[in-house]
């Protein structure tokens, strides 16, 4: 499988050097504007394959979609990281041009592509790629939902080792739904489990509602420590998703898929679980939401609609 990564930033580069290092694929392109920066990223790559024994092929190339044509999955970085301060909706006016041209040449040379999205705010530039390249839905995907409950075990783990459990973030079951956005992602503490325990029956109300807490500002507590946008854990999760797709696993992911009807909505893009293929979205997985549950989900649709509707004008 040919892979593209556009964007040769840190996240952009995390993701090709974990496919690289995963051993999946055969071939991963980095794509970049800045001369000689995802060429050099590449070579750095490259130059661990023996060290950490991996044969994958990765190359990086300066503006040039000729070199990623054939790719079976497109990852889209690009675009203006957050700083400290700045809300991932704030960059909507940057981002959805650079989206747009780097999609539509991406999809010139590999017309039979998966896009995997992780430009901010995520949630509005994967429905823009969708609406903008008129593709299946199953086909435009949206990295959020993957990375926000990785950062939910992490958090949940903390909090059972706060309360005397030898616990790790590879001991839970969690997920987080809705859209990639500080104040309107949905958690969901009360289908989180620790070695098949539920997790509400192990730590106080206090202590869940504050891993839930955490969890929502993630991204920002990360950007405020190191200045700009996390890497290596958004990088981490796309790869996660791309493997998902090349090994035709039908792994349940979180992702940003559009929806027809499912959870009662249509015409936007948010975070749900889904069945990951070769197909990409092979199925939309709809869950019993308690009614709180149902009311924060909404919540976010809306915050979602109301980012979308700002697209217009962002890219006039």
């Amino acid at each position: 499988m040919k892979v593209t990564v556009v964007g040769a930033g840190a996240v952009g580069a995390t993701v090709a050097n974990v496919i690289a290092t995963k051993n999946f694929a055969s071939e991963v392109v980095l794509v970049d504007i800045k001369e000689g920066v995802s060429e050099g990223k590449a070579m750095d790559i490259m130059q661990s394959s023996q060290l950490l024994n991996f044969d994958t092929k990765v190359t990086g190339v300066t503006n040039d979609y000729k070199a990623t044509a054939g790719s079976q999955v497109v990852v889209v970085t690009s675009g203006m990281p957050r700083k400290p301060g700045m809300s991932r909706e704030d960059l909507i006016g940057v981002n959805a041009k650079i989206v747009k041209s780097v999609v539509d040449q991406a999809l010139e040379f590999s017309p039979d592509a998966i896009f995997v999205i992780i430009s901010n705010p995520m949630d509005t530039m994967t429905y823009l790629t969708l609406k903008d390249t008129k593709l299946p839905r199953g086909r435009v995907i949206g990295q959020g939902g993957m990375l926000d409950s990785s950062r939910f075990r992490y958090f949940l783990s903390k909090a059972l080792q706060d309360a005397g459990y030898d616990a790790t973030p590879t001991d839970i079951d969690a997920l987080v739904i809705g859209g990639h956005s500080d104040k309107t992602m949905v958690p969901l503490a009360s289908l989180a489990t620790y070695k098949s325990i539920p997790v509400k029956n192990l730590l106080s109300k206090e202590a869940l509602d504050d891993a839930v807490a955490k969890t929502k500002v993630g991204g920002a507590t990360l950007t405020k420590l190191l200045g700009t946008s996390a890497w290596m854990a958004p990088g981490a999760a796309a790869a996660e998703m791309v493997q998902a797709i090349a090994l035709d696993s039908h792994k349940l992911i979180p992702s940003c898929v559009y929806l027809d009807g499912e959870y009662g909505e249509k015409d936007l893009c948010i975070g749900v679980p889904c069945l990951l293929g070769a197909k990409g979205v092979e199925k939309i997985v709809e869950l019993d939401l308690d009614a709180d549950e149902k009311a924060k989900f909404e919540e976010s649709v809306q915050a979602a609609r109301n980012t979308n509707s700002k697209l217009g004008e962002a890219l006039k």
